[in-house]
């Protein structure tokens, strides 16, 4: 059985894209979903499975289309995934709450990574590699030319971005629990 940590890209609190986390909740849990948990109101869930990530985002994204009403990208990846995804943080030496982590649906071209490294965002900061891009904006993330929208213009596929805190909370949800000693 795989834990598969699903981020849901662009839920909104109304709208569209409005989930309402309860509900997403119900719908993967009567579809044979096990352990399913959700995380705060912006599209982090977890689920155990027997599927694959691409079966896994497949389903979640047509039973969300079909049962909820929104048209989401939805990208699943295991705790060691985003482990890793963590490991690779390039921007150590800079406050941790600056540094967003943006994970792809599909592997972006080599050539339009090449293109959007080769610009210059100073005062802030770009690195993307295999597993994900990360986003080092010190300022404010709302006016940051650097944003999910942006890499998914530029790099011509879908992603979702999130920021360390969560990164970290949904690693620990995806833990077994460990037996307590009396």
């Amino acid at each position: 059985m795989n834990t598969w940590i699903i981020f849901l890209r662009g839920v909104m609190p109304f709208g569209k894209n409005k989930v309402p986390m309860a509900q997403l909740r119900q719908v993967l849990t009567e579809a044979g979903f096990e352990g399913v948990q959700t995380y705060i109101q912006s599209g982090n869930a977890l689920l155990r499975t027997e599927m694959s990530a691409p079966e896994v985002e497949a389903c979640v994204h047509d039973l969300i289309q079909t049962q909820i009403g929104a048209d989401l990208v939805i990208v699943a990846r295991t705790g060691a995934q985003l482990q890793k995804i963590l490991d690779h943080n390039p921007f150590t030496d800079v406050d941790i709450s600056r540094v967003f982590f943006t994970m792809f649906a599909q592997s972006p071209a080599e050539d339009k990574v090449k293109k959007v490294l080769s610009e210059d965002y100073a005062p802030e900061a770009l690195m993307i590699t295999q597993e994900a891009a990360y986003l080092y904006i010190p300022g404010s993330a709302a006016r940051s030319k650097l944003s999910n929208n942006y890499l998914e213009k530029k790099l011509g596929v879908s992603a979702t971005s999130r920021n360390f805190n969560t990164m970290k909370k949904m690693i620990e949800l995806s833990q077994p629990e460990t037996p307590r000693t009396p």
